[in-house]
C-alpha cells in the first residue's frame, strides 16, 4: 500500500481546522481547512476548502473576479444568496458561484452547516493546456 504523505489524499474529517474570523465580512466565525491550495495541481484549481459554519454564522457577501467557486452542501441547511437571488440550501446541494457573482452563505439553522468548496479559475476550453 501507498503510504498516505506520497498520494493527494486527505480526510477532511481527520484533517485539523482552523477558525476564521468574520469571513468575508461575514457574522462570526466559522472553522476550515484549506486541503489543497493552488501548488498541489497542474490545472487552473486555486483551492479546495472544507468548511463548517456553526449557528448564526455566515461567509459575507463578496464578489469574485475570473473564477467560479463551487460549493458542495455536505450537512445542514441555510440560505444563499447569489446576485439578487436568495434561496434555501440543504445538504446534497451543489452551487456554482459564477465569475463575477456576488455571493453569501448564512447558516440559519440551529445545527453546523458542513461544505465542501472549489475553486477554479475562468479559462477558455480550448486554451487549456496541462503537460
Amino acid at each position: 500500500l501507498e503510504s498516505p504523505m506520497s498520494v493527494p489524499c486527505k480526510n477532511i474529517y481527520e484533517s485539523p481546522l482552523s477558525t476564521v474570523q468574520h469571513c468575508h465580512d461575514g457574522e462570526q466565525s466559522i472553522d476550515m481547512n484549506r486541503l489543497f491550495s493552488d501548488v498541489d495541481f497542474k490545472a487552473p484549481c486555486h483551492f479546495i476548502d472544507y468548511a463548517v459554519l456553526s449557528p448564526n454564522s455566515s461567509i459575507g457577501r463578496h464578489q469574485h473576479g475570473n473564477n467560479e467557486e463551487i460549493y458542495l452542501i455536505l450537512e445542514g441547511s441555510g440560505c444563499m444568496t447569489m446576485d439578487e437571488h436568495v434561496f434555501p440550501v440543504k445538504a446534497g446541494d451543489v452551487i456554482v458561484n459564477k465569475a463575477g457573482g456576488v455571493h453569501s452563505l448564512i447558516n440559519d439553522s440551529n445545527a453546523c452547516l458542513k461544505i465542501f468548496v472549489v475553486e477554479i479559475e475562468c479559462i477558455k476550453k480550448n486554451e487549456a493546456s496541462f503537460q
